[in-house]
């Protein structure tokens, strides 16, 4: 069934009525200083949408984990700040998530205006196992809206789970997808239904149990599987290869070497690493063969000749998905590997390549690299429902606006 979306909503008339949206706000912190605004900027077109066609928004997102209570440090204070400047308009945050302040707050929104409750999973019931408990909220959330409210999808880093303000509230409203979410199915369409080939996949990171399933899933369909970051040094050890300190998950070690006997013609692996003898920015650090990581140095990055080898394959590439840096590279020493492998998806793209990156980690380094955006065909807001679908598996939030 198709998907209503935004351009549905708004045809259909949002002045003077209450939206509830579900947006993906989960910004990096230092302190009350955002460093990477990222999801903010990309949440923001939905919203604005909705404000300049008179709708009253009313935003829900979270920040972190708490623990189901209020914490200082987790609130959307910060957040509210930056949306207000990225919009241009003043963002009332209220001080609870469905109580007195929210209610209040809302019953006083006229036509334009947008209010952000505070973190939703301050609430317990939001993340419950129980549908009856997450139920509830999802009411009190509603009631937000009032009789004629509407229901706007946004967060796609957050559809992988059936939570209230993402699977059961979409049940009590009238639904729809929003920009980014709309604009995820359409990726996620584009690389599962029959990809341009020759189709590659980058995966790094730092666990291989992280990726396994995803590696499972894709290794049978595509024609290149490049594996880097942390996770590649247990492959190394599949191999009977000493790693050194670098990090390895010894459980995994038997199923990476099945990995590799059965997919010897897919799976790439880096021959070069950059190594440090602690894990630091200003660490000492060589290049060396993977043959010759000795004993009290950890792998940090792929080396320059991996660099080059992947660039070879992934510039002939017609579809390249990548997720996970291919090292540490938040610290400068470390970082070559995931601008060199970044640089070559985007040389594939100017020649023609669809490419997306998976979120998460990748899409921070693309920033932080200092790497044009428009260099990749998409980058996605939800590294973890991306991978989930990749893997064949249902989307609660997005099979809900589906039903």
């Amino acid at each position: 069934m198709a998907v209503q979306t935004l351009d549905d909503l708004l045809n259909a008339g949002v002045e003077g009525r209450a939206v509830l949206v579900r947006s993906d706000l989960n910004v990096p912190l230092d302190g009350d200083r955002i460093t990477d605004p990222g999801r903010i900027l990309a949440s923001a077109p939905t919203l604005k949408a909705l404000a300049e066609a008179g709708a009253k928004v009313i935003v829900t997102a979270h920040l972190g984990r708490p623990k189901g209570e209020p914490d200082p440090q987790y609130s959307l204070a910060p957040v509210a700040a930056k949306l207000a400047e990225v919009l241009g308009r003043n963002v009332q945050l209220a001080g609870d998530v469905v109580g007195q302040d929210a209610l209040a707050r809302a019953e006083g929104l006229t036509d334009g205006d947008v209010l952000l409750l505070e973190n939703i999973r301050f609430d317990p019931r939001e993340t419950s196992k129980d549908e009856a408990e997450r139920t509830k909220l999802a009411k009190a959330l509603v009631e937000l809206v009032g009789d004629d409210g509407a229901f706007v999808s946004d967060g796609f880093g957050v559809v992988h789970r059936a939570q209230a303000s993402v699977y059961e509230v979409a049940k009590l409203l009238p639904h729809y997808a929003g920009t980014l979410v709309d604009a995820e199915i359409e990726v996620l369409g584009k690389l599962t239904q029959e990809p341009e080939r020759p189709y590659a996949v980058v995966l790094g990171g730092s666990k291989v149990s992280d990726k396994l399933a995803v590696i499972e899933a894709l290794a049978p369909k595509v024609d290149t599987l490049v594996i880097g970051g942390g996770m590649y040094y247990t492959f190394l050890a599949a191999q009977g290869v000493s790693v050194g300190d670098s990090l390895c998950e010894e459980s995994m070690i038997d199923t990476c070497k099945a990995l590799l006997e059965q997919y010897a013609d897919v799976i790439h692996i880096p021959q070069d690493v950059v190594i440090a003898d602690s894990f630091s920015a200003d660490a000492e650090s060589k290049i060396v063969s993977v043959l010759e990581i000795p004993d009290g140095w950890m792998g940090l990055d792929i080396g320059p000749q991996s660099v080059r080898r992947f660039a070879a394959i992934l510039t002939s590439a017609k579809t390249v998905f990548w997720n996970g840096p291919m090292g540490v590279f938040e610290f400068e020493k470390f970082a070559a590997g995931t601008k060199g492998v970044a640089e070559a998806i985007i040389e594939a793209t100017g020649k023609g390549a669809y490419s997306v990156v998976g979120g998460g980690d990748s899409a921070a380094a693309v920033r932080q690299l200092g790497l044009p955006e428009d260099g990749f065909s998409h980058i996605s807001t939800g590294g973890g429902a991306s991978l989930e679908y990749l893997e064949g598996k249902e989307l609660p939030g997005i099979a809900v606006l589906e039903g």
